[in-house]
């Protein structure tokens, strides 16, 4: 049974393998983990056991040397984050966490490959290492699927018409991490507003975790918005428990 501890687990080693492929980096403060995603500038702190104004400035004055525009906080729900407020933090999106069976997502369906369709559908989801159209942030981070030892794949779902992206998602298998063996994660899932609920999220999703459960992924598990809740729900994954984040804008004059 997948635990919310792997869930989160999972997310730290995603966030990491992003840092890696864009030059970012993970380092530890006070027993904390941190993670720069220099592509989005944002530094995260990856669910510590207890909060402290103490133990966050050291690390809120590095951001600030590195450049970064954001902080993240990821929390377990049971941890009290009042020293948050202290330093300006504020309450962000609430992570959703949820699991599903690798085979109650793909419906058995056979290993997708770079360039296969999610279901033969000229708008259907294709798997990419290569997105022409992205620029910023979503290009340097596509490099993550370019990465060795192979650990992510990418999905992009496209307009009949004009051939413009409509969607896209990432699953995430790890390797080398403790407690994760057999658990893999679908990450930024994404449809543009004029393109929902015509079947192209279900065809990213299940896209992308055929090539996970290739890797070896047994679970699957995401972490959900409240809205995307249904959604997930519908597909196979329950509910497994709810987090919390925080963030916080620098401005210069974080750590003071």
């Amino acid at each position: 049974m997948v635990t919310i501890a792997q869930c989160q687990r999972l997310e730290t080693a995603w966030s990491a393998a992003l840092a890696t492929a864009t030059g970012g980096k993970t380092f530890s403060t006070h027993g904390n983990t941190w993670v720069w995603l220099p592509a989005r500038r944002e530094l995260g702190l990856m669910f510590p056991s207890a909060v402290s104004a103490t133990a966050v400035r050291p690390a809120l004055a590095e951001g600030v040397r590195l450049g970064a525009a954001s902080v993240r906080v990821w929390l377990n729900g049971a941890v009290d984050a009042v020293e948050l407020g202290d330093l300006r933090f504020e309450p962000s999106w609430q992570p959703w966490w949820m699991a599903a069976p690798v085979s109650a997502v793909t419906g058995g369906a056979g290993v997708a490959k770079e360039g296969d369709d999610g279901g033969g559908d000229a708008g259907a989801a294709r798997l990419t290492d290569e997105v022409p159209d992205y620029i910023g942030p979503l290009a340097q981070e596509l490099r993550v699927v370019r990465s060795q030892p192979r650990q992510a794949w990418h999905a992009v779902s496209r307009s009949a018409g004009t051939g413009n992206i409509t969607g896209a998602a990432y699953s995430f298998y790890p390797s080398g991490v403790a407690g994760l063996r057999g658990l893999g994660g679908i990450h930024h899932l994404e449809v543009l507003p004029d393109h929902q609920r015509q079947g192209l999220a279900t065809s990213l999703v299940a896209t992308t975790a055929r090539r996970a459960a290739a890797a070896g992924a047994l679970d699957l598990a995401v972490n959900a918005t409240p809205q995307g809740y249904a959604f997930f729900s519908r597909r196979g994954f329950t509910l497994l428990g709810r987090g919390k984040t925080f963030s916080l804008q620098l401005d210069g004059s974080a750590g003071r």
